[in-house]
């Protein structure tokens, strides 16, 4: 069966409302034999007749009453679905799905989304978490819209990659054994302790390894977690030393201080997004928002 449309079923409510066809259709815009034509095409596509004259006007058959019900619903959801959509086209609404690193998510970008939520209130924000490989692998199947990851990315055609900012790399020591050391420590030093590190297949994780491979030496970790925060208390709590990103250690180090490293090492966090990505309002919030990253977010005006 042929689906009715909504302008068939609009003509047939308004008949019924007014009692005739001419009336209906001036109420609609339309001339009467369109108005007609529609009626005579919803009972065709229904199968049934859903109009009979009585004392001078046009009122609904058996069928007709049934289908007043369905027929007001449907025209209702039309108006929600059109309503809906009204803040999508003024670009009040929307979504964006964001893909980033653990040490990111808690230390970067809170102020960046927060003035994205003040800037559009409606938007829909979801950000999941994971390393450089997976983040990139959903940002190309579509899972994602960007992802803000520590570099090197690997090469794709479909993909645009954008550095953002350098994160440098320190040494994070037990409060207590960073009197052994000067303002800097080397390998050779960290070398002597316990190290608890990120787990493998991080790229921070593939920097550390680098770093001490250049100074001839092997990583071998006492501990490997997926936790900034449990490697900070870890290491406030004397039972090893790490290598953390500069960012995650401006706040929450009690019982720990950083020390530069020597030579020094850094992370470049970078934007990843597919090429031919439509660039709507919200994710063009979210775009201008993240090239502040590592620039100071003016005051509010008061």
């Amino acid at each position: 069966m042929t689906q009715p449309t909504l302008r068939q079923m609009r003509t047939f409510l308004s008949v019924v409302a007014t009692g005739s066809v001419s009336a209906a259709a001036r109420s609609l815009g339309l001339t009467q034999p369109a108005a007609s034509q529609q009626l005579r095409e919803l009972e065709r596509h229904l199968g049934v007749r859903l109009l009979e004259r009585a004392a001078g006007l046009a009122q609904p058959t058996a069928a007709g009453e049934a289908l007043l019900a369905p027929a007001r619903r449907a025209l209702a959801a039309a108006d929600d679905a059109i309503a809906a959509m009204a803040a999508h086209r003024t670009g009040d609404a929307g979504r964006v799905r964001l893909g980033t690193g653990a040490t990111a998510c808690i230390y970067l970008l809170p102020p960046i989304l927060a003035s994205v939520r003040k800037q559009m209130p409606g938007l829909n924000l979801s950000v999941a978490t994971g390393n450089t490989g997976d983040m990139v692998r959903q940002v190309e199947d579509g899972a994602l819209d960007l992802a803000v990851v520590t570099l090197p990315v690997p090469r794709s055609r479909s993909l645009s990659v954008t550095r953002l900012l350098s994160d440098p790399m320190v040494a994070v020591i037990p409060r207590g054994e960073a009197t052994r050391f000067g303002a800097s420590v080397s390998a050779a030093e960290l070398n002597g302790l316990p190290l608890i590190l990120y787990e493998s297949g991080a790229n921070v994780r593939s920097l550390v390894e680098g770093w001490f491979s250049a100074a001839g030496l092997a990583v071998r970790p006492a501990m490997e977690l997926g936790n900034v925060e449990a490697i900070k208390g870890l290491v406030a709590s004397g039972l090893g030393c790490s290598i953390l990103p500069g960012s995650a250690t401006a706040s929450g180090m009690k019982g720990a201080v950083a020390l530069k490293l020597r030579p020094g090492m850094k992370r470049d966090l970078a934007l990843v997004l597919r090429k031919e990505k439509i660039i709507d309002r919200g994710l063009r919030a979210v775009l201008d928002a993240l090239s502040r990253l590592g620039k100071p977010i003016p005051p509010e005006k008061t």
